[in-house]
């Protein structure tokens, strides 16, 4: 037998030490912590709405290009060969090659090629289109649309994502509440177990405490399943791998409440939607101006050079003798009379504006309201949270000196469990209107339009 000597054992399990914190490492390097400003950060880069909307950015600029390029020359270049079947028939009158021949009867004669061919070059340059320019202002105006829909969608991602973060927050402070519930009525059980046994309790007294330790047990699982969901919504919220891990490096005492110096100065332009029905009463406008822009003459600039031939034979298409043909102008035109169409469309675009003029009374009124509900739930959930802490302390208050005068025996085990159940239902309460608290902070941001 071989005998290893000790160095060759404390380098193996050196050896061994290092692989194992190196696999710890690693594991623990896939847990992903982030702060609630980190969590949205990472959601308005990753969520596919945020991609979606970035898309449309881009798009909306090539269009303005797709438009741009209707200003630059058209070159244009063809070919064509062509194979004369059946040669067209010209019907003339009977003298129109012989003077002898009678006027009144006509004669057909054939004229063209068996085979013809031409290849020509073209260009046009627009110098003058007054609908191309403010076509051209209104796709660029367009595209300011589409970043405040950008926008729009950012503070969307924003506010689910802050929602799903405090949902989680809350759940996990839920979770722990549980935990120390479960391992409160686990000492409570062992220690009425052993009053029975000593006499000092009678057998439903333990069966009591037995039940709220079972429905305790069953509701420790449910809550852990509860967490699961949030995570995974927080995860789906940010466009994260839903196998990934996470953790939140925020805590409930992290949190700011609601800072209402920020909007002591609070203007309508603070919420994007005023943004975007500025841009559309924009557009409808330059919309107006396209259409009147149609009575405007048109000028354009255009050339072309090419050259044809006429054979008999295949061959010589490729071989004889091509004839060239060029022409360069300028075109303009003007409409006359299109039966009051323009007309009638700049009258349809200004009933539209009237209908934009409309809706932004309407969203001064809606937001306003916002402003009024949010602030007023704001303030109810705040007064709630307080109310509730102050319940769930005086609860645990309770619980503990009944509990005390419990073991002391001059209380009774019913006394016990009615106060385990009051505080275990103020804690819910609280936590319930934490989160509500939460909830509508988020929406006050939103309202006041300060989420972002």
């Amino acid at each position: 037998m071989r005998v290893i000597k000790q160095p060759t054992i404390l380098l193996l399990l050196t050896m061994s030490l290092v692989s194992v914190h190196q696999v710890s490492t690693a594991q623990e390097s896939t847990i992903t912590r982030f702060t609630l400003d980190e969590a949205i950060t990472y959601g308005l880069e990753n969520n596919q709405n945020a991609r979606n909307a970035r898309l449309e950015e881009k798009i909306a600029d090539r269009k303005v290009e797709e438009i741009l390029a209707d200003g630059l020359p058209q070159v244009n270049a063809n070919v064509d060969i062509g194979y004369n079947y059946e040669i067209p028939t010209v019907f003339l009158p009977g003298n129109a090659f012989d003077p002898n021949g009678n006027a009144d009867e006509t004669v057909g004669a054939k004229f063209g090629t068996n085979y013809t061919g031409s290849l020509g070059l073209s260009a046009n340059q627009m110098l003058f289109d007054g609908t191309f320019f403010i076509g051209l202002k209104a796709a660029r105006t367009f595209t300011q649309l589409s970043r405040k829909d950008n926008i729009k969608t950012k503070i969307d991602i924003a506010e689910a994502v802050s929602k799903a973060y405090f949902g989680v927050l809350v759940n996990r402070e839920r979770y722990g509440l549980v935990e120390r519930n479960y391992a409160r009525l686990d000492s409570l059980l062992r220690d009425t177990k052993i009053m029975y046994e000593n006499g000092f309790a009678e057998k439903i007294d333990v069966n009591r405490v037995q039940v709220q330790f079972n429905n305790m047990k069953v509701e420790k699982d449910n809550f852990q399943q509860m967490l699961d969901v949030s995570e995974s919504l927080l995860k789906f919220q940010m466009g994260m791998n839903l196998s990934s891990q996470i953790e939140l490096a925020s805590s409930i005492e992290d949190i700011d409440y609601f800072n209402f110096e920020l909007v002591k100065d609070f203007a309508y332009e603070q919420r994007i939607e005023y943004s975007q029905m500025n841009i559309r009463k924009e557009l409808n406008q330059l919309d107006i101006r396209n259409v009147q822009s149609g009575y405007i003459p048109k000028l354009d600039a255009y050339a072309s050079y090419g050259r044809n031939i006429g054979t008999q034979e295949f061959g010589d298409v490729f071989s004889g003798n091509w004839a060239g043909v060029g022409v360069i102008g300028v075109k303009a035109s003007m409409p006359i009379f299109d039966g009051m169409r323009k007309r009638r469309q700049v009258q349809q675009r200004k009933l539209t504006a009237e209908q934009i003029d409309n809706s932004f009374d309407m969203l001064k009124y809606n937001i306003d309201l916002e402003i009024q509900q949010a602030l007023a739930s704001y303030k109810r959930e705040i007064e709630m949270m307080q109310a509730q802490r102050v319940n769930m302390e005086l609860a645990q208050e309770v619980y503990e000196v009944t509990k005390i005068k419990y073991n002391e025996g001059i209380g009774s085990n019913i006394e016990v469990i009615d106060a385990d159940a009051t505080y275990k239902q103020s804690q819910i309460n609280y936590y319930n209107a934490l989160f509500d608290a939460l909830i509508s902070k988020i929406d006050l941001q939103k309202a006041y339009g300060i989420l972002l």
